[in-house]
């Protein structure tokens, strides 16, 4: 990935998201549990979502975006060196999953080759979202993945 941004080549610039929005986080600390917790974080808010904000989640969207948390948090949780934080934002046209860790070490995106044991989670990742990106942030890095939802 570069300093920036890693998206698809055919995903248009779009305009800043709404302020307008459901917004949930939770810090882990590493502990055994962390993944299954985060996954019931995103599992609640995206039940919220669709309740309190009449979001229309597609056939795979809620599949996908419990993926990518737990390809998230899991590399948070293997390459960053103390707490990470897992904060969820959305409304009825996207959702955002960003991660915040202390690692400043920014993902490498391999290109796909199935004979390769391990380095699958960004490639994950950038198959399932609309956006990803990943920035340097005074604590670490922050990477996010959005999703656009039905209208």
């Amino acid at each position: 990935m570069n300093e920036q941004a890693t998206t698809r080549p055919d995903d248009p610039v779009r305009a800043a998201p709404s302020l307008d929005v459901l917004l949930t986080a939770e810090v882990f600390d590493g502990e055994p549990g962390c993944i299954a917790q985060a996954r019931a974080l995103a599992d609640r808010f995206l039940t919220r979502l669709v309740a309190e904000w009449l979001a229309v989640l597609g056939d795979h969207t809620r599949s996908d975006l419990m993926l990518a948390v737990s390809e998230l948090i899991t590399n948070a949780d293997r390459y960053s060196h103390g707490p990470y934080m897992l904060e969820l934002e959305g409304n009825a046209q996207r959702i955002s999953v960003t991660v915040y860790d202390s690692s400043t070490a920014l993902p490498v995106l391999y290109s796909p080759d199935p004979a390769r044991l391990g380095g699958h989670g960004m490639e994950i990742v950038v198959a399932l979202c609309d956006r990803v990106t990943a920035e340097r942030v005074p604590v670490g890095k922050r990477i996010r993945a959005e999703f656009e939802l039905s209208t």
